[in-house]
């Protein structure tokens, strides 16, 4: 596919700020041509990152689209480490099998490593299209319909120390950002947000209400602090037993077990409300184990966030290990072949290193098992089970799935 400006065919450029609205219709068109609302279009354009992203033009057609955003992303061990954020891909469908989709990824990694970010992440409107370039699920979301009227919740020590109040959630953005800047290094995968980015958090058009109430919001508050907020919203229903209702929980985040369970409690107690609705949660959050009754809960298990080791040395060597490791990979990587052979990774608690070495290899993958796994949501050893890892060393890979776990599920908190 031409990549310059010769006529030969669609070229692959930088975008251009004036070409950002044929550059996002195309978008729209690929995902369902369903008009955004105005506000939800402008907040997407103030976050776009110009010389990050990718426009493929056949002609003065837009006819291709992929972006990067800079995000730094929470690693195990608590280290933020830079990762491109890929969105916004979408190929016309006129333009489809003409290669443009590989273009684009060809030239986006190749950006993303001169820029010497070690990770590529991104939310895959299709699995199966992302891992034909290294891309992999590296964390899963829970989801949830509970029956609040048969359900109970137990609640920790503490929990009615806790304050709550309803507030605009507009008016206390800022120190509800603060809470979620709090949370940010306590779990891998949740992204420190850039300016504007706490904007996604109220974006509150009608049009993506299906009925429900405005956005609300409460905060929680212990000694004149805020600890915590959950903002949701009600949509009121009726059945032939009664009331019908159904809370639904747009996001929600506390420093400590006391402020979650009261934000949970509330949730589970607004008047005239049947069912709390829940999606992507961490997989381990409290509340599943507060529950009288799991199997009213109705859980569903989603792939979430896909990670993609740009650079293998420098990704491997900004996390930590909950255990100490000392192991050889033979790494595959057809797309990004800088990765392939053989790396050393030396790591504990306190620190790792990840070099090239001729040395003999313990374990064979290819690099997306390496993103599965980066995170420490996805054992190496179940990857091995399932054959995607290969054992050269007797008893290497248990001990490398010791080490990449973490102590906490990851997690990501919104797309993107």
């Amino acid at each position: 596919m031409a990549t310059d400006e010769a006529g030969t065919g669609p070229v692959i450029r930088e975008l251009r700020p004036q070409d950002w609205g044929p550059w996002y219709d195309n978008l729209i068109r690929a995902f369902g041509a369903v008009p955004e609302p105005a506000e939800e279009r402008e907040l997407w354009d103030a976050l776009t990152e110009p010389t990050r992203s990718l426009g493929v033009w056949d002609g003065t057609e837009c006819v291709g689209t992929a972006g990067a955003f800079s995000f730094r992303l929470t690693v195990p061990g608590g280290a933020s480490v830079p990762a491109a954020g890929i969105t916004m891909v979408s190929v016309a469908a006129t333009h489809r099998r003409r290669g443009l989709l590989t273009a684009m990824m060809r030239r986006q990694l190749d950006d993303i490593r001169s820029w010497g970010e070690p990770l590529a992440v991104l939310t895959a409107s299709e699995p199966d299209i992302y891992g034909r370039f290294g891309y992999a699920a590296g964390t899963f979301g829970l989801s949830a319909e509970i029956d609040t009227r048969r359900v109970r919740l137990s609640v920790p020590p503490g929990t009615d120390d806790v304050r709550l109040r309803y507030a605009v959630p507009a008016e206390v953005l800022d120190v509800c950002e603060a809470v979620y800047a709090r949370r940010v290094p306590g779990r891998p995968g949740m992204l420190a947000r850039q300016p504007g980015w706490e904007r996604l958090g109220v974006l509150d058009p009608e049009e993506s209400r299906d009925g429900g109430s405005p956005l609300q919001c409460v905060v929680a508050e212990r000694d004149g602090e805020v600890t915590g907020y959950a903002r949701f919203r009600t949509k009121l229903g009726w059945g032939p037993s009664g009331h019908d209702g159904t809370v639904t929980l747009v996001d929600l985040e506390g420093t400590d077990p006391a402020t979650e369970a009261a934000l949970w409690r509330f949730l589970f107690g607004i008047d005239l409300m049947a069912r709390l609705v829940v999606r992507g949660r961490p997989v381990d959050e409290a509340w599943q184990f507060q529950v009288s009754d799991i199997r009213r809960c109705r859980l569903q298990l989603r792939d979430a966030l896909y990670v993609r080791l740009v650079d293998v040395g420098a990704a491997l060597g900004a996390r930590t290990y909950q255990a100490p490791v000392d192991v050889v990979f033979e790494v595959e990587d057809a797309f990004c072949p800088w990765n392939t052979g053989r790396w050393r990774l030396s790591g504990d608690a306190k620190g790792a290193v990840c070099e090239p070495t001729t040395d003999a290899a313990d374990l064979a993958l290819t690099v997306r098992e390496l993103g599965a796994a980066y995170l420490g949501g996805v054992s190496l050893t179940a990857l091995g089970a399932a054959g995607r890892v290969r054992e050269l060393r007797e008893g290497a890979l248990a001990e490398a799935a010791v080490g990449f776990g973490s102590p906490v599920a990851p997690w990501l908190p919104h797309g993107f």
